[in-house]
């Protein structure tokens, strides 16, 4: 799968089924060229321009599924904030 076609995906946090939005970023292994995490826009961005926050970085582990319109990854509400944690 390409990268833009990835980016393409709405990614849906499992454990709350919010929309966070299309993958900005993939991390890489250098040395194995394995996917390490995906990085998300932060909350409340419009196109990436407008908003503020900082990026959802989410490791590969915690992606559950890559499916044919959506990427399901599993990562931990903090709060009533719209930032998020990723438990081990």
């Amino acid at each position: 799968m390409k990268l833009s076609d990835m980016q393409t995906k709405d990614v849906i946090n499992v454990v709350d089924g919010h929309r966070l939005g299309f993958i900005r970023d993939v991390l890489f292994d250098g040395a194995s060229g394995r996917i390490e995490a995906i990085v998300l826009p932060p909350e409340g961005r419009f196109f990436g321009l407008f908003g503020g926050g900082e990026e959802v970085v989410v490791p590969w582990a915690h992606v559950v599924t890559v499916g044919r319109d959506v990427i399901l990854v599993k990562i931990v509400p903090v709060g009533k904030t719209k930032k998020w944690r990723v438990d081990s």
